[in-house]
């Protein structure tokens, strides 16, 4: 008797070209995979942008990850853990829809270059190359995102917008960083980017570009190439004959959590720059006159307040998060991948 049909089977949709059909599984995988591990990591991401954010604050407002952690609890209960959550979770389908769709075509543009088959196992250093081009086509989808997501998590720390008619001395207390945060009504996503839009224009929507370009070129390198050689070398050690695609799920788990981590620590300095110059206006207001922060300024003054340390304020938290979060999203792109490929 012939078996019946599988429903759910991709083969099932009707006629597409082999390509199309590969960028929609690509899209689909990589949405439904940074879906859920943004969910898991909202938290520890808020806590990473509160830490940075505050390398070039006078006082700081958290002593460290656990600090900001319990305080934002406290003060802002789950909600406040979670504040800011539909723009990293937009991003995040964003961001491995594009670097998973861009990561395959970008292999198949290095094979065309070379004069291979399409089915021709790349080099290490081929991956990492279509890793980073796949990481800076990115970047330019994730910064507009970033900055709403960032703008969002500093809300309930940012100082009260003030008037002419309050007194000085209470001005100085409301700017001050310490001072806990002002319970008022809060802008959603979509007023945040209204706002930006109203303020700087579209072009505002890229601050930090140069951040999020060096942080997804290189972390896109490291980040692909980290999980293809540790995945490798574990499925290799089952049998030489093995390919790429019989990785088992403990391994694409494991070596997508060596992969996050390398990604993060990396690239944790540029992200820092990013987010500080992302969050700025809304906690050191310098008024609409004021020239817009940039990279290197941001950098150096960064530099200045704590040294190497301020460019990794927040990095532990970061790395730590980024391993499981990274070990999900590569077994649910490969499970996917397996079972629907």
């Amino acid at each position: 008797m012939e078996a019946a049909s599988n429903p759910l089977s991709w083969d099932n949709i009707p006629s597409m070209p082999p390509s199309a059909m590969r960028a929609v599984k690509d899209i689909t995988f990589g949405s439904i995979a940074g879906m859920v591990s943004k969910v898991f990591e909202h938290p520890f991401d808020l806590t990473k942008v509160r830490l940075q954010s505050q390398v070039l604050d006078t006082t700081a407002r958290f002593n460290g990850p656990i600090d900001c952690l319990v305080k934002t609890w406290k003060n802002e209960g789950v909600r406040g853990l979670y504040r800011g959550l539909p723009a990293p979770i937009v991003a995040a389908m964003l961001e491995n829809a594009s670097l998973f769709l861009s990561y395959s075509e970008l292999q198949d543009v290095i094979r065309r270059i070379n004069s291979q088959s399409l089915s021709h196992d790349l080099s290490l250093p081929q991956l990492a190359l279509a890793g980073a081009g796949a990481g800076a086509i990115t970047s330019f989808l994730l910064t507009p995102v970033e900055l709403v997501k960032c703008k969002m998590q500093v809300q309930m720390i940012a100082p009260k917008p003030l008037s002419a008619s309050i007194p000085e001395s209470t001005a100085a207390a409301a700017l001050d960083s310490s001072v806990a945060p002002i319970s008022r009504p809060l802008p959603g996503p979509i007023a945040v980017l209204m706002s930006v839009i109203r303020t700087e224009g579209l072009r505002g929507l890229w601050l930090g570009q140069t951040g999020t370009l060096i942080r997804e070129c290189g972390g896109g390198a490291a980040w692909f190439a980290t999980k293809e050689f540790v995945g490798t070398k574990l499925i290799k050690q089952r049998g030489s004959e093995l390919t790429r695609k019989d990785i088992l799920p403990w391994e694409s788990a494991l070596s997508g959590a060596c992969a996050g981590g390398i990604f993060n620590f990396s690239m944790f300095p540029a992200d820092s720059i990013k987010s500080t110059m992302q969050t700025e206006e809304d906690l050191r207001p310098r008024g609409s006159n004021a020239p817009k922060p940039t990279f290197l300024g941001t950098a150096k003054a960064m530099y200045r307040a704590q040294g190497v340390k301020g460019l990794y304020a927040g990095c532990g938290i970061t790395v730590a998060r980024s391993i499981p979060s990274s070990a999900i999203i590569f077994l649910i792109y490969d499970g996917l991948s397996s079972r629907f490929g």
